[in-house]
This record gives structure tokens, sequence and C-alpha cells, in this order.
């Protein structure tokens, strides 16, 4: 894989419920990310057994990132590859988080910035994968950057 391997393995039996069968998961994906685009563009995807499957191009690491979170996030995948995405190395160094039972976004500040008003900085860069600040849930994967 490559740089971005800590966000493919995902918990497959938590997240957002955007579909019922797989037949509809990758257009439903699909439109998930393309409803607040970080910045993909040629999006493609693809879903076999829980696995997704992203091809398309991005300017930014960060955007890739994004995408793998928001397509691993979703309830019913558990891998998502991204090999034949086109994407520059990143120049922020990210580390991903797996939200647990009892957490606040103040909380994951503080332990990452030592600071819990830094929140906003976390929703700010997980703008598309945190919808809703007050709606996290354990197992949702976020990126942190240092």
């Amino acid at each position: 894989m490559g740089w971005f391997d800590a966000a493919t393995k995902f918990a497959s039996n938590i997240g957002k419920k955007l579909f019922d069968s797989e037949d509809d998961a990758a257009e439903k994906i699909k439109a998930h990310i393309e409803e607040n685009n970080p910045g993909i563009e040629n999006l493609e995807i693809a879903v076999t057994n829980g696995v997704a499957e992203v091809k398309g191009e991005v300017k930014e690491a960060s955007a890739l990132e994004k995408v793998l979170l928001m397509t691993g996030n979703v309830l019913g995948i558990g891998e998502v590859k991204a090999d034949d995405v086109v994407s520059p190395e990143p120049t922020v160094e990210v580390e991903y988080y797996d939200i647990q039972k009892g957490d606040t976004l103040w909380a994951i500040a503080e332990k990452f910035y030592g600071n819990g008003s830094k929140y906003t900085t976390i929703v700010e860069e997980n703008q598309e994968v945190i919808i809703n600040p007050d709606l996290i849930f354990p197992g949702q994967r976020i990126r942190i950057p240092k």
C-alpha cells in the first residue's frame, strides 16, 4: 500500500449506515463522499464483501486521508483500498485515532494537543467525517494532524 496504511482497516460492524445491500453500496458511498467532497476528482468506488476500492485523483494527501476515513467509517466496510488513487506524499504528519466509548472531542484534544479547547482543530481537520461534533461514536476513526 503506502503511507496511508493506518487508515485502511476498519470495524465493519459499526459506522454510518448508508446502504442496505452491496448492490448499492458503491453508489451510496460515492454520493456520501461527493456530498462533502474533500478534494477528490474522477471518483470511482467498488465494494465487494465489505472491501471498498477507491479510484481517483487528489491534489493534497489530506484529501485522500479524508476519503479513506469517509469510506471506512461506513457500516459494512471493513477495509478500504486506494492503490489506484493518484496522490502526492503527505506534508503534515498525521496520527489516526479510533474513538472509544466515553470519549469526547475535548478529551481527545487534551490527549493529543494538551489543551481541550483545541477540539475545534480536530473538528476542522475532520469536517467531512465529523458532521456534528456532538455525534461521534465508538470505533469512528479520525485524523489528528500533529
